[in-house]
């Protein structure tokens, strides 16, 4: 079983900056393609972004090429998601998704997910 932890959420204004974190646990991370999903108020949970297990591989929905970037540290278990330049409608609760199938933005195929964490952005 995979247990996924995020943080690094937190309220900021328009054109600023936040890197979430996601701990793993209970499998040793380099087995697993490793994503992200967020969901805003009233609206479906969306891929944002994943990489594929030796980081050779990355993903993002538009929306957030060149301002959004994923990365891992197998040896430290954890994967991160840079952001800057953030938008309001980056507002929505962030999840850390993993699976043992091929990287994709499909959500049904991710196993496993965080609790989420919240990131606001004002304007």
């Amino acid at each position: 079983q995979v247990q996924l932890v995020e943080s690094g959420g937190g309220l900021v204004q328009a054109g600023g900056s936040l890197r979430l974190s996601c701990a793993a646990s209970g499998r040793t991370l380099s087995s697993l393609n490793m994503g992200w999903f967020r969901q805003a108020p009233g609206k479906e949970r969306e891929f944002v972004s994943a990489i594929s297990r030796r980081s050779n591989s990355t993903y993002y929905v538009d929306s957030v090429k060149g301002r959004f970037t994923i990365s891992r540290d197998n040896a430290k278990n954890t994967v991160y998601l840079q952001m800057n330049s953030l938008k309001p409608e980056d507002t929505a609760v962030y999840y850390c998704v993993a699976t043992d199938s091929v990287v994709t933005t499909r959500k049904s195929l991710y196993d496993y997910w965080g609790q989420g964490t919240q990131v606001t952005v004002s304007s």
